[in-house]
């Protein structure tokens, strides 16, 4: 069963199937699933911004922005908070280049982060979560502590479903999905790795502070420093999925502690405790 699962994920045109997904979420067809959508997925309509009927498409009720104060930003300059709703995948310790994907799979932090070489030496023996957002989940991504955003890069790379089929089936599956990661200079938490994953259906990530954006034909691997490295507060919007995926963040060794309660499997809301910088 196995193999045929990864026989039929490795030979789907993943990042075509995901444009053409985009391309009708957007279409004013889709209105016409949005009802639909909210009662499979079973989603809270209390906290989001405008009523239903006013979203003219399917991607737009998907990006949707929440009412102000809906999700509370915990306080403190040293704690740092959870960017996403969505659930605990894996966190720890990043021990010899390798972060923990699932249970009996592990992958490469220097693979993840495109072969910076650099930037994966500022992270070894650092801390690691992943957070997975399901199709229910609100879609925005916020920043997690108050800093600079300094440099971002683009990865190309496959499509692969993050969900739970993905990620127990398919090797090194994050260091393959594209991504889109932006790096935030803290003071409370020194060097941030905010990681934007993409997956199967997930018509692109956008970000606030520029152009960039992920599943583009032909798309090669960018580095680049942002403009200005403007400074955004904890909870600001960060950027969007275009439909579900994943967040990876990265802390550098001895700067931060997780809170108690933050374990695998636990659902989490934006804005609420992660863990507390020690520096």
């Amino acid at each position: 069963m196995k193999k045929l699962i990864l026989r039929g994920l490795h030979r789907l045109p993943q990042n075509t199937m995901s444009r053409t997904m985009g391309k009708i979420t957007a279409s004013r067809f889709s209105r016409l699933a949005i009802r639909r959508y909210v009662r499979h997925y079973q989603i809270d309509l209390t906290s989001i911004e405008k009523p239903l009927h006013e979203y003219r498409t399917l991607k737009e009720f998907f990006t949707r922005r929440l009412k102000p104060d809906s999700r509370p930003i915990a306080p403190g300059s040293r704690v740092i908070v959870s960017p996403v709703d969505g659930t605990v995948s894996q966190l720890g310790d990043i021990h010899q280049d390798t972060l923990i994907q699932a249970k009996g799979k592990q992958f490469s932090l220097t693979d993840l982060l495109g072969d910076d070489q650099q930037m994966a030496a500022r992270f070894q023996g650092g801390k690691f979560i992943t957070i997975y957002l399901s199709p229910r989940d609100y879609h925005r991504i916020h920043m997690p502590v108050d800093g600079r955003l300094v440099q971002y890069t683009y990865l190309p790379g496959r499509l692969y479903p993050v969900n739970r089929i993905g990620v127990e089936h398919v090797d090194r599956l994050f260091a393959r999905n594209e991504r889109l990661i932006t790096y935030v200079r803290s003071d409370a938490a020194g060097c941030v790795a905010v990681i934007k994953v993409g997956a199967l259906f997930v018509g692109s990530v956008k970000v606030t502070y520029g152009q960039a954006t992920t599943n583009v034909p032909h798309g090669r691997k960018v580095t680049e420093q942002i403009a200005a490295q403007p400074n955004y507060d904890k909870g600001s919007e960060l950027g969007w999925f275009e439909f579900g995926s994943t967040v990876i963040l990265l802390f550098e060794k001895g700067r931060i502690e997780w809170q108690q309660d933050v374990a695998e499997g636990r659902p989490l809301l934006m804005g609420q405790p992660l863990a507390v910088a020690t520096n």
